[in-house]
């Protein structure tokens, strides 16, 4: 490669595998053919698009990618997978102080990486710049409607990841009678209108809060609940939504009532550690909870989680187990006396061409130009470590790298 910005498109490390790709074929030519650019990509078998189609394109394909000084993924890069001294994107889910990827950031640090995470890259008035969570939404809003199928045998409907595409879903979804079923979806972000953009497309009537909470309408209905009507200030003061961003631990759930209308939940909030839990597993033992299916497109593991059921992340190839809320352990997905939980953390992935096409068009046009700036506001604000040690945005992570918090 040249002097240029010399950039790795990796290959997926992480198992379960994941078959994204940040830049898909035609975008990785476009990138390649930019001023200042050189480009390259490690072969993949399991990646949704063929080595042949990057071939075919001019893109050059190499298993070595030592001379990168940037390495591009979707998910968390295994351990002995990363390169010391490398510049790279992924989601890293450390941020939040995830036990799961302590020893991920440990390495980090200790082989001198700079790590820009996905969901840390913001606008500079703090919206994410770019994200999967649309795709997470509508392949976990499906999965909520297949499970609830399942469960009760009214209708067969496939896995979104056996469909081409979303439009051959939508098919699917013309030919299937649902029948009467009740879901409220959480959150008015990416997530959560991606949610709603399937309940729509398969054909649920969509009803006010209080419509929704008086019983009101039949078939196949839902309603989309925002944060001002899933949580409360403890002191009974008015809502206001930047003064819960900025202080969650002075407000409570207001979400029971939903739990008490709605069959199935699609759950798709951000959520703060500091934040309350959307019910507690004693709500659940209640004869008043009606939920029955429950797909946590949030996916963030208890204890620390809005979802108390959510004992573990799922697999696209197993990607429902059942919650007993008597024992809190998880059971059989399918008992009735059970809940079934939905909680696979890479949902895209069931529908890895739209997502990767989506995502890495928003790259391209967005990330990319910033990365050939001297310096990058956008960039610094996602860099979790750099040189070795975390930067001081980030600082308040040092006590997890080292075990004690």
């Amino acid at each position: 490669m040249s002097d240029k910005l010399r950039i790795g498109i990796i290959r997926e490390g992480k198992v379960p595998p994941d078959s994204r790709v940040a830049f898909p074929p035609e975008i990785a030519a476009h990138a390649a053919q930019q001023e200042g650019i050189a480009l390259k990509v490690q072969p993949s078998p399991g990646r949704c698009f063929p080595d042949a189609a990057y071939i075919n394109l001019g893109v050059e394909l190499d298993e070595d990618l030592s001379d990168c000084d940037t390495l591009i993924g979707v998910k968390e890069v295994p351990i002995n997978q990363l390169v010391e001294g490398k510049t790279y994107f992924f989601f890293s889910h450390t941020h939040k102080k995830q036990a799961y990827n302590r020893g991920l950031l440990h390495a980090v640090l200790e082989k001198n990486i700079r790590m820009i995470d996905y969901e840390l890259l913001t606008g500079d008035d703090g919206k994410r710049l770019i994200a999967f969570g649309r795709f997470a939404g509508m392949v976990g809003a499906h999965h909520a409607i297949r499970a609830w199928g399942i469960r009760t045998g009214n209708f067969d409907l496939p896995q979104m990841n056996t469909f081409e595409d979303y439009e051959a879903a939508k098919s699917a979804y013309a030919k299937t009678h649902f029948g009467d079923v009740r879901v409220v979806s959480t959150g008015e972000g990416r997530v959560g209108n991606g949610s709603v953009e399937v309940l729509i497309d398969a054909g649920f009537q969509e009803l006010s809060h209080e419509d929704f909470l008086a019983g009101k309408g039949s078939g196949p209905v839902f309603t989309q609940v925002g944060v001002k009507n899933y949580v409360k200030r403890k002191n009974g003061e008015a809502f206001e939504k930047r003064d819960f961003y900025n202080n969650p631990h002075e407000f409570e759930s207001a979400f029971l009532p939903f739990t008490e209308s709605a069959d199935v939940m699609v759950h798709g909030i951000f959520w703060d550690n500091k934040a309350p839990a959307m019910f507690a597993v004693s709500d659940m033992r209640k004869p008043s909870f009606r939920l029955q299916v429950i797909a946590d497109v949030t996916c963030d593991i208890a204890p620390l989680t809005s979802m108390p059921a959510t004992l573990k992340a799922s697999t696209i190839a197993e990607p429902y187990f059942g919650f007993d809320p008597m024992s809190g352990k998880e059971v059989d997905a399918w008992g009735k006396e059970y809940i079934t939980m939905m909680t696979v953390d890479n949902l895209p992935n069931e529908l890895p061409r739209d997502a990767s096409n989506s995502f890495g068009s928003t790259f391209a046009k967005v990330i990319l130009p910033e990365l050939l700036k001297e310096q990058s506001d956008i960039l610094d604000r996602a860099t979790i470590a750099k040189n070795g040690k975390l930067t001081e945005r980030y600082s308040y992570l040092q006590d997890f790298v080292e075990g004690k918090n």
